[in-house]
């Protein structure tokens, strides 16, 4: 009678961690999110995105859709999957030359809509800024905060008439690091203890919720890159993990609100 009751006990117990444990994953959302595309690894990350089904933000370059027909092609495949977000991630990217692109805030405004022309977007926008950590978003803002104050007085400027032009701006609250030629720095199993410490420890723009910044070009056949990213997506799910859909991270209705303050 005593085991029984004891073994009835600890398996009430197991089950009541279990369904905290199940609650507690459930809760800790990543959204997946690639830039500068479309580029050599575009391929391997639809073919994974559409393999896996998991929702993903892919912030595109307008340069690069002009680039050749079969960089269109992908920017239309992309668009053909319908857990996929296409973003404006600028015509240019700033050429690389940041602070010379953050000087004019015409031109920086000019980039944006020229890139909406090439990817076919209409407001509201979901974008990313070339080289910059900021949030505009309805509900959230937050600037890069790498920078000086000098630096930040003079782009502020760009950040909101961007903004005010119907951009949903996106930065991110972790990175995938590559090298120069576009090689992942991290090894599948130490961005997934980083994945888990920030979690565990990190404090995000929005509780329990990451966003995760990669790079089309990483996911080259030359560095495994499908291989890489399904493995990624695969052992999250396995460690409890859900993916978010980028149009929910602030899902208020698109009605002109006025943005919230800057965080800085």
């Amino acid at each position: 009678m005593f085991i029984g009751n004891y073994l009835r006990t600890t398996l009430s117990a197991l089950a009541l961690l279990c369904s905290a444990l199940s609650a507690e994953a459930a809760g800790r959302v990543i959204y997946l999110t690639f830039d500068d595309g479309p580029l050599s690894g575009t391929a391997n990350v639809l073919d994974v995105l559409a393999e896996e089904q998991v929702p993903a933000a892919m912030f595109m370059v307008g340069l690069h859709v002009e680039a050749s027909s079969e960089q269109r092609a992908l920017l239309m495949r992309a668009k053909s999957l319908p857990l996929v977000t296409i973003g404006n991630h600028s015509y240019s990217h700033a050429n690389n030359r940041y602070r010379d692109f953050y000087s004019n805030t015409d031109a920086v405004v000019a980039d944006m809509l020229k890139a909406n022309t090439v990817l076919g977007l209409t407001p509201w926008v979901h974008a990313r800024l070339p080289g910059r950590d900021v949030f505009r978003l309805i509900d959230y803002s937050k600037d890069d905060l790498s920078m000086d104050a000098a630096r930040y007085e003079r782009e502020v400027v760009d950040y909101d008439y961007v903004a005010a032009m119907k951009f949903l701006i996106y930065g991110w609250d972790f990175e995938w690091a590559h090298s120069g030629d576009g090689k992942p720095v991290q090894s599948i199993d130490l961005l997934l203890s980083e994945i888990d410490h920030l979690f565990a420890y990190g404090r995000f723009m929005k509780r329990n919720e990451m966003i995760l910044l990669m790079h089309d070009e990483m996911f080259q056949d030359r560095f495994d890159g499908k291989e890489k990213l399904q493995a990624l997506i695969r052992q999250l799910r396995q460690r409890g993990y859900v993916f978010g859909d980028i149009k929910q991270y602030d899902p208020n209705p698109y009605t002109g609100t006025p943005l919230r303050s800057s965080s800085k």
